[in-house]
This record gives C-alpha cells, sequence and structure tokens, in this order.
C-alpha cells in the first residue's frame, strides 16, 4: 500500500537562513525553496557542476576526433556519459543509502574532480580517457540519487517538488549553456586547459557541498550495512521493485520519455526532409525543452500541490498528443510549435516526483531514487537508438507519429495498471498542502 504523505510530517520544514524552522502553513513556491540555504548550496553546486561535465564532454569529444580523426570514437565519448548508468544504479544505489548524503555526493563530486583532472594530462592515451570518462559516468547516478534523497530533509510537502523542479530546469538550461561555454572555451584555451577549467568547477561543487549543507546520519538502519555495497546494491533493487505500488509508478516514469524523446533523435533528418539546414536542426532541438521550462514554471507558480499529482496522466498526454499532427508533416514552424506543446508535458514529472517519495521506504529512498534516475537516463539512450534504428526503414515523420501513438498507448497502460491500487491515503497532502 502506497504511503499516505502524512507519514513525511516530521521532515523538516522549509527554513529560511535566519528563522527557525517555519510553522506557516502557505504553500511552497520557488522562492521559499529558494530561501533555504542549504538547498542554494546545492543548488549552485548543480549548475557549476554540469558547466564543468558540458565543457568536459565536448572538449573531450573534440580532442579525441582530433588525435584520431574517428567520428565513432568521439561520438564514444557522449555515449559512454550514459551507459554507465546502468552499473552504477545496480551496483553501487547502496551508497546513496549507507552512508550521509552529504558524505556521498562530497565524495562523487571530489572524485569527479580527480578523473576530469587526469584527462588533463597531455598525452594521455585516448583508451585510458574513455575509461575515466566510464568511471565519470558510474558515479553520476550515484550523486544524483543522494541528492534527491536529501532534499526531502531540507524540503517539506510541496517543496520538495520545487525543488526537484529547479534542479531539473538549471540541468536543462544549464546543458545548452554549457556547449556554448565550452565552444569559447576551446577558443582561447587548450583542450588540457579546458579540462583543468572543468575540474575546477568540479572542486568549487565539493566545496560548496561540503560547507555549505549539514551533514545528517544515513538512513539505512543500524546493522544493515553488512555485506559488500554491491550485493546490498542489488538487494535494493529487488527490494524497491517489490514496493507495492511503487512498481507502475518506476514504468510511468521510465517508459513515456524512452518515446518522447524520438523527435530530438528525428531532428537532423526530419529538418533534412524538410529541406532545412543546421539553423532547422537548432529550432527543432530546442523546441521541447523550452516548452519543457515553461510548463514547469507555470505549473510550480499557477498549480497546488493536489492539482499536479491529480493531473500526472492528463499533462503526460501533451508529450504524445501533438506528435499525430506530423502525420500531415508539417513545415518548420509548425512543427517547431507542436514540440513546443508536447515540452509541456514533461511537467507531469512534478506530480510523479511527489507519489514516488510517497510510496518509497524512508530506509530504501536513496536506492529507489538512484535507481529511478538511472532508469530514465537508460530508458531514453534507448528510446533514442531505437527511433534511429526505425527511421533507417520509414521517413522520420512517419516514425515521429508510430512513437506518439505509442506513447498514449503506453500511458493508457501504466494509469490501468495503477488503477487496480489507487488508494485516496496515497494522494492525500498534508495540511499545509491542502489550504493551498
Amino acid at each position: 500500500m502506497l504511503r499516505s504523505m502524512s507519514q513525511h510530517s516530521s521532515r523538516v520544514p522549509l527554513q529560511s537562513d535566519s528563522a527557525a524552522p517555519s510553522t506557516s502553513t502557505a504553500p511552497a513556491t520557488y522562492r521559499t525553496v529558494l530561501a533555504v540555504r542549504e538547498f542554494r548550496m546545492i543548488f549552485l553546486a548543480q549548475v557549476i557542476a554540469t558547466l564543468g561535465n558540458v565543457v568536459a564532454q565536448i572538449t573531450l569529444s573534440i580532442m579525441v576526433y582530433q588525435r584520431t580523426q574517428s567520428p565513432l570514437l568521439s561520438s564514444l565519448t557522449f555515449a559512454l556519459g550514459f551507459v554507465p548508468y546502468v552499473f552504477g544504479a545496480t551496483l553501487l544505489s547502496a551508497v546513496a543509502d549507507r552512508h550521509p548524503a552529504r558524505d556521498v555526493m562530497v565524495a562523487c563530486q571530489a572524485l569527479s574532480c580527480v578523473v576530469v583532472g587526469a584527462m588533463a594530462i597531455p598525452g594521455m592515451p585516448i583508451p585510458v580517457l574513455l575509461v575515466l570518462l566510464l568511471v565519470l559516468g558510474t558515479v553520476a547516478p550515484v550523486f544524483q540519487g543522494a541528492r534527491a534523497a536529501s532534499l526531502p530533509d531540507l524540503l517539506s510537502g510541496s517543496g520538495y517538488v520545487l525543488g526537484r523542479s529547479l534542479l531539473r530546469l538549471v540541468s536543462q538550461s544549464t546543458q545548452i549553456i554549457g556547449f556554448a561555454v565550452g565552444g569559447l572555451l576551446l577558443l582561447v584555451m587548450t583542450s588540457s586547459q579546458a579540462l583543468l577549467a572543468a575540474a575546477a568547477g568540479f572542486g568549487l561543487a565539493v566545496l560548496l557541498l561540503r560547507f555549505g549543507t549539514r551533514r545528517r546520519a544515513a538512513r539505512e538502519p543500524e546493522g544493515g550495512t553488512q555485506g559488500s555495497v554491491a550485493r546490498a546494491s542489488l538487494s535494493g533493487v529487488r527490494q524497491v521493485l517489490a514496493v507495492p505500488g511503487l512498481r507502475p509508478l518506476l514504468l510511468l516514469t521510465w517508459l513515456p520519455p524512452a518515446f518522447a524523446v524520438a523527435p530530438e533523435a528525428l531532428a537532423s533528418p526530419y529538418a533534412d526532409e524538410l529541406g532545412g539546414g543546421p539553423a532547422a536542426v537548432g529550432l527543432l532541438l530546442c523546441a521541447a525543452p523550452a516548452g519543457s521550462v515553461v510548463g514547469e514554471l507555470l505549473a510550480g507558480t499557477l498549480l497546488t500541490a493536489r492539482t499536479r499529482v491529480r493531473m500526472v496522466l492528463p499533462t503526460a498526454v501533451l508529450m504524445f498528443l501533438p506528435l499525430l499532427g506530423f502525420a500531415f508533416r508539417p513545415g518548420l514552424w509548425t512543427s517547431v510549435a507542436l514540440l513546443t506543446v508536447c515540452g509541456l508535458g514533461f511537467t507531469y514529472a512534478m506530480g510523479l516526483d511527489q507519489r514516488v517519495l510517497d510510496a518509497t521506504p524512508e530506509e530504501l529512498r536513496g536506492r529507489a531514487l538512484t535507481i529511478t534516475l538511472a532508469g530514465l537516463m537508460i530508458t531514453q539512450g534507448l528510446g533514442f537508438a531505437a527511433a534511429g534504428a526505425v527511421a533507417e526503414f520509414l521517413p522520420p515523420h512517419i516514425v515521429i507519429v508510430i512513437v506518439g501513438s505509442l506513447g498514449l498507448l503506453t500511458l493508457a497502460w501504466c494509469g490501468a495498471s495503477m488503477r487496480p491500487r489507487k488508494d485516496r491515503q496515497a494522494t492525500r497532502l498534508p495540511v499545509a498542502d491542502q489550504a493551498a
């Protein structure tokens, strides 16, 4: 049975820098979330570390291509950033529960700093660079899981969802900015210098997390730390998947985005089909992220926590319904408009985040959120590959229509799988949020 949100009422309430724990019944807003000093430190660390990660990726990609003249090896520097998620989630997810969240986040960012710094060593062999990239990708889900699991300790009620929303927004925006920053750095720096700058960014994130957040006890109960991390992590995967009511929510987290990334994967061939150039590709790629940013800001500002939870499935439909319009092979600007509306549908994650948190036992929170985030990355990667493979045989606009149809069917199936286990207590909010 899903745990009710009232079970989380003992969490630390939203606090400002100078006040004692707040007893206000006002609903959380982006402003109140950013008023929490520890969250601000995590937020800034996220911005800096994401910039460092993107700069490292683009620098490595260019450096590998310059040294090998191999497009395959160059593209591997991007692909290898996603592959290790499955290893980090299945073999290391227990770390997020065995140790205090701050220790895990600091250690992961410190390791990233060392790894990227090692990449900057002149003449480092390409195979070693790729192995270091695997290490960087393996610690990423552990860091993300520990960070996500720490947020309910800082942000109570709907504040958790808004905190996750802000981190998603900054991640999307910073990735776009990071590619531009990486390109500019390489105009005035060597590859090694750019990588050292990225390593310095990870180092600054370490300082923000170490001295800007409080060390809290690990979530795993005493006596539960026996055995290897890998064995505990694998056991944790089984335990997470066995939690009643959580499995349908995980499927709803993973499957729709796997279909929704198809237009992004097919942006280049579809732009070519329309007779457009690189500018058209850029517009198609930016449309859905722009819609997602607008959607999250509007939902976080205008909708109550109860409404966001209630609107999970109806909002998710927006990801796929506009894709059916590609059956008419729309022009560039119509396509951009359709994809922008699709981006609004990604706002479904805000209500879903709350439901996943409520369904997760406290002692499994770190593992569950690590697995959730890693599964999202893995399924999106598979979605990219599948869309490209099908587009080898069918026109891109037809593939997009097929994906839209499959996405709607997936939502219907996920909704049906949750209906028998519906429990009013599962979506009940604390009094503060009911008053919203």
